[in-house]
């Protein structure tokens, strides 16, 4: 089943920039990120041509024999097929981190040959940058990160219907119950799939959970087989550890990352590489503390005190062992790492929107908002709850203290914006910037 990226729509408008920039294109292993690349050459050009360097020794050597960009072109056509036709051909630069002279080529496309289209894309691409301490052409080229599915691409592919029903809302108020069951539903079956694109087909194709849950399992496989692979011998059982420790991690009360929860006696010093590893990896997310929600909010960063979410929840939902029938139905015993769930799905609804990564603000033991988010000149505490009970202090004390323009609540309750509290259904995370940016 073909789903819609939202990245394409991206790409699309780059494509008729006049003054573009190369883009190159970061995100976690499985994202789609070579399938994107794919799609939007087919779509969109009258050709494609693809280079892979992880594939072609031969094609790696080309650029480390010359930076001329001439040359390189009447060297490149070789290994392909297909013309290469200023603006009506795609240059696609695969595996790109196998090949830093490769890397810093997009630099010389940006300045001598910008009529071409050029998108480049590497596997862990932070992170070989970083071991072989590579040089990326900062400002030379145009960064985009690529996501995992989000639910709002999920629901345009699972429900078309309800889908159009959304992007037409521009009064943020009641649901009729109809579209608010159907969202409820969906969410749940996105939240035991998760975003990766082939665990998403799995289960639009109804081809059964068990079968979605072994394409999670193998991506899983591919992750550990990563930290053999890429990551420094002595930080190898480190990052393993960490990445295991997750889910115990977010089943604390307070999801603040604790070392000894990692292992007894561990040490920031220890493990801040492998935490760096797994964030260049794509496969988790840090969101901080910050001790004011002042503007930047980065300026008030408390580096000690940070939040480890998954990359993805369907990632995480299958690394701490819950499963689907947990997911879908419902459990008593399951209610802290339903937060949990909840909280990871959110923050990866508000990454793609957001300009900058969330941080999370608490006053002692008081009270703590889950996300604040920076919204041009608006700070917006976001307080996120896992089903229809949304009693807690927190957003109340953070409102007396700070008095925010906007507040928003995350719950399976109906939509509604209330003297500047937006009540709004978890599924719905992925629009609430775009209703408030208005």
């Amino acid at each position: 089943m073909r789903i819609h990226r939202i990245l394409l729509d991206k790409l699309e408008t780059w494509k008729d920039m006049p003054f573009r920039k190369p883009v190159l294109l970061q995100g976690a292993r499985q994202t789609g990120k070579t399938w994107v690349m794919d799609e939007f050459g087919r779509t969109c050009f009258d050709y494609a041509a693809k280079f892979d360097f992880d594939a072609n020794l031969e094609l790696r050597k080309v650029f480390e024999r010359t930076k001329d960009v001439e040359r390189l072109l009447k060297e490149l056509a070789l290994f392909v097929k297909v013309p290469l036709i200023p603006g009506r051909t795609l240059l696609i630069f695969d595996e790109v981190q196998e090949c830093e002279a490769a890397l810093n080529s997009l630099k010389y496309f940006h300045e001598h040959a910008p009529q071409f289209h050029i998108i480049a894309a590497g596997s862990l691409l932070g992170v070989a940058v970083k071991k072989k301490r590579m040089t990326v052409p900062v400002g030379k080229v145009m960064t985009l990160r690529m996501y995992p599915v989000t639910f709002q691409e999920f629901l345009r592919a699972s429900d078309p219907e309800t889908w159009e029903y959304v992007e037409g809302i521009v009064k943020l108020e009641n649901l009729p119950e109809i579209i608010l069951s159907r969202l409820l539903l969906e969410y749940k079956r996105y939240l035991v799939c998760g975003g990766m694109p082939e665990a998403v087909n799995h289960l639009l194709e109804n081809r059964g959970i068990r079968e979605v849950d072994k394409v999670l399992q193998d991506i899983l496989a591919l992750y550990e087989l990563d930290f053999a692979k890429y990551a420094e011998p002595v930080q190898i059982p480190r990052i393993h550890a960490l990445w295991h420790s997750l889910p115990s991690q977010l089943a604390r009360e307070n999801r603040k990352f604790i070392y000894k929860v990692v292992k007894t006696g561990a040490r920031a010093r220890e493990y801040e590489d492998g935490l760096l590893w797994l964030e260049e990896a794509g496969m988790i997310q840090r969101v901080f503390n910050t001790s004011k929600p002042g503007i930047p909010l980065s300026a008030y960063k408390d580096i000690s005190a940070f939040k480890v979410y998954a990359a993805d929840c369907g990632l995480l939902r299958v690394l701490a062992k819950v499963s689907p029938e947990i997911i879908l139905g419902e459990h008593s015993n399951y209610t802290e790492f339903r937060g949990a769930i909840a909280e990871n799905a959110v923050l990866q609804s508000l990454l793609p929107q957001c300009e900058d990564i969330p941080y999370y603000w608490s006053s002692g033991n008081k009270a703590e908002v889950d996300f604040l988010l920076q919204l041009r000149t608006d700070i917006i505490p976001v307080e996120v709850k896992s089903e229809h009970r949304v009693s807690g202090k927190s957003l109340s004390v953070y409102n007396k203290k700070f008095a925010p323009r906007y507040r928003i609540r995350f719950s399976s309750n109906n939509l509604q914006l209330n003297d500047g509290l937006l009540s709004c259904p978890l599924p719905l995370a992925d629009w609430v910037v775009k209703w408030l940016d208005n």
